[in-house]
């Protein structure tokens, strides 16, 4: 769908692009495929797709695969995709906000997505962390936050909440002009796969333990780890026992040394 097309649509309709709703349609076809290809289709395949818009990556996805659930939150949206994609009988539209329904695939599926940039991380997340989770997921995202989620040199908790279960790349960039609206930013292809639940470790502890870490990540570890009654004498010797610098900053920690530390440290 290019952006005559779509502007023609949304006249007709009487409605504009929700900037609440992060509403910002891909208009480009060439990204369409590079995503398509990202997300790896076959006609086995049950694809959830969330924030359909005015289902421009839809209906790609529904030549490729065996079915199509697409998840719209606006409602004014929701109807014209019913309309306009009544001839396929391999999607199913339905209007609701991803993060409060329940997944609707009980079996295998992926996940594939025209994002909003404002529910990136919530919806990564539930679904990572979900008891069935997706084979893989394919986004697209801002550009920045792909990058932190990929990083492997500078870490954040993003990146550690994601990577704990799965393996992110970068696929590919998206300049802002490939969208209408146009957003203040550029956009990435990222695709997540290897999705699993890690062994041997209390998620509960990890997590608590990370979200202390980084509580001030100008800070030491063994200040920030104070606050769960860790000392500073215990960290600096956990850190050692890690092959770390004692005065070592969270940053710098891989995904092996904060399971190791959830390991040594015996926290509730």
């Amino acid at each position: 769908m290019n952006i005559t097309d779509l502007k023609k649509i949304l006249k007709e309709y009487k409605i504009s692009p929700n900037k609440k709703l992060g509403q910002n349609f891909l208009i480009d076809k060439n990204i369409v495929k590079k995503i398509i290809k990202a997300a790896d289709i076959s006609k086995e395949d049950i694809i959830l797709e969330i924030g359909s818009g005015l289902g421009t990556l839809t209906k790609d996805l529904a030549d490729q695969a065996k079915k199509v659930i697409a998840i719209e939150k606006d409602k004014g949206i929701a109807e014209i995709l019913k309309q306009s994609l009544k001839e396929y009988n391999n999607i199913e539209v339905i209007h609701e906000d991803i993060l409060k329904m329940n997944n609707p695939v009980k079996g295998e599926y992926k996940i594939v997505s025209n994002l909003p940039y404002n529910i990136t991380s919530p919806v990564i997340r539930m679904f990572l962390e979900s008891d069935n989770p997706p084979q893989q997921m394919t986004f697209v995202i801002q550009k920045e936050v792909a990058q932190r989620i990929c990083t492997l040199e500078r870490m954040n908790m993003l990146a550690i909440s994601i990577q704990i279960y799965s393996q992110p790349k970068i696929i590919s960039y998206i300049s802002q002009n490939c969208f209408y609206p146009k957003p203040k930013v550029d956009s990435a292809i990222i695709n997540i796969s290897n999705i699993k639940k890690p062994k041997g470790i209390d998620m509960k502890k990890f997590f608590k333990l990370v979200k202390a870490g980084f509580s001030s990540p100008r800070k030491q570890l063994a200040n920030n780890f104070q606050v769960l009654d860790i000392s500073r004498e215990q960290t600096k010797r956990a850190l050692a026992e890690c092959g770390l610098d004692p005065q070592a900053r969270a940053q710098v920690l891989s995904i092996d040394h904060w399971k190791k530390l959830t390991t040594i440290f015996q926290i509730s």
